[in-house]
């Protein structure tokens, strides 16, 4: 089966050199990354050095210039992963016994411009499972449509349409980069700060794309970020003309490769379109993904990027770190918020089985407006209201389902 999806990249690789530009569409891009002839796209795996060599050959055909090592599209880095799941993998910087070897495919657009924008999506996923799955009923492929897929799908897309575009965009360079490494702790990013192949000091800002091929009916979109500079938020709302609804957060840090840019005072912008019952699940296939969507996130980034060109390099802005403001709790109610709801409460889009939330018979919409006494209006409410129950204490939550003020008993 590894030979049809090579056949797949031959032939996408000759219509892109035969054809007019665009003729291979993302859908096509998520069908092979999303295969299970990639066999998950774990970090160091063949079925990761597969989806690098498709990236490349995608590269390759848009005509974007190698920038990773020693002239190539690739740089790697070797790490041993931890054992403990709570603690983050080092690198080796030397191949050592047990050593792990992630890749990061990394192209260019220079326009001799005297800075440089930074435009990534990681590549890799969960392989057949292992502590980042969600999955409880065996090893299975887990095929990482949506994640992440679906960012370096439009990873791909914008660099094609920068390079046919260049008249347009000619006041920075464009560097493209799939990351590997990611679902082991942010480790290509990471690595690339530490090892740049260009000069970060000369980098305007970055865009990450992590999850974003479910947009839903309401067309959210969450961008983290915003405060990472003052430019930000006038660019990202008047450039808003594929009618989505952009749900704002100022932080520059969060659960992916944006964050180690931050980190390094780059201004960050994150692109996600929420979790779904398939996060982390052998389900995230390319089948449920809304193409559409993507087309309609590609423009709006498109025209985020072709507004900023001009801007010069970015100021960049610390922003409150909201992580640091989670409380610690010892209790767990069960469930996974919906991070695209804007309204009050905390908006449940997933039940945990045989957890508190599943026994008290709480369901996929409720919206959590009370756990015990405390309001919880908000997410972080919310969790400062958790971490005030200990192990085996009972309460009441208070939920709004369509509309109807419920209550129910939970036991911790």
């Amino acid at each position: 089966m590894r030979l049809v999806i090579v056949g797949l990249m031959m032939l996408f690789v000759i219509s892109c050199h035969e054809a007019p530009r665009n003729v291979v569409t993302m859908q096509e891009d998520v069908a092979v990354l999303a295969a299970d002839e990639m066999g998950g796209r774990q970090t160091g795996t063949p079925g990761e050095l597969l989806a690098a060599k498709y990236i490349i050959t995608r590269f390759e055909a848009i005509g974007l210039t190698p920038k990773g090592s020693q002239g190539q599209y690739t740089q790697t880095f070797s790490f041993k992963a931890s054992e403990n799941p709570h603690e983050q993998s080092e690198f080796t910087y030397i191949q050592e016994n047990g050593s792990v070897t992630g890749t990061n495919v990394i192209g260019y657009i220079d326009n001799n411009a005297p800075n440089t924008v930074i435009i990534g999506a990681h590549y890799d996923h969960l392989g057949m499972g292992g502590d980042g799955s969600l999955h409880r009923e065996g090893p299975a492929i887990h095929n990482g449509a949506d994640d992440n897929a679906s960012g370096v799908a439009i990873l791909l897309r914008l660099a094609e349409t920068l390079k046919n575009n260049s008249p347009l965009v000619t006041q920075n360079n464009y560097l493209f980069m799939a990351f590997s490494g990611e679902e082991m702790g942010l480790l290509g990013s990471n690595y690339f700060v530490k090892n740049p192949t260009i000069n970060t000091k000369k980098v305007s800002y970055m865009i990450n794309m992590d999850m974003v091929g479910r947009l839903n009916k309401e067309k959210i979109v969450a961008v983290h970020g915003v405060g990472t500079s003052p430019l930000f938020k006038q660019t990202l709302f008047a450039n808003n003309d594929q009618g989505l609804t952009i749900n704002e957060h100022d932080s520059g840090v969060g659960p992916s490769d944006h964050t180690s840019f931050y980190l390094a005072d780059i201004p960050v912008l994150h692109f996600f379109t929420g979790q779904h019952t398939d996060y982390h699940k052998p389900g995230d296939d390319a089948d449920k993904l809304n193409y559409e969507g993507m087309e309609r996130i590609s423009a709006y980034i498109t025209n985020v990027v072709t507004d900023l060109d001009d801007a010069g390099q970015l100021v960049f802005k610390k922003t409150k770190n909201e992580s640091e403001e989670v409380p610690m709790f010892k209790v767990a109610l069960g469930v996974v918020p919906d991070y695209l709801f804007n309204g009050e409460g905390l908006r449940i889009d997933g039940i945990s089985e045989d957890k508190p939330a599943q026994k008290a018979g709480l369901q996929r919409g409720d919206i959590v407006v009370k756990l015990g006494a405390l309001d919880t209006p908000d997410m972080m409410s919310y969790m400062k209201a958790l971490a005030s129950f200990e192990v085996g204490a009972t309460t009441t939550v208070t939920v709004n389902r369509g509309g109807e003020i419920l209550e129910r008993q939970v036991t911790f």
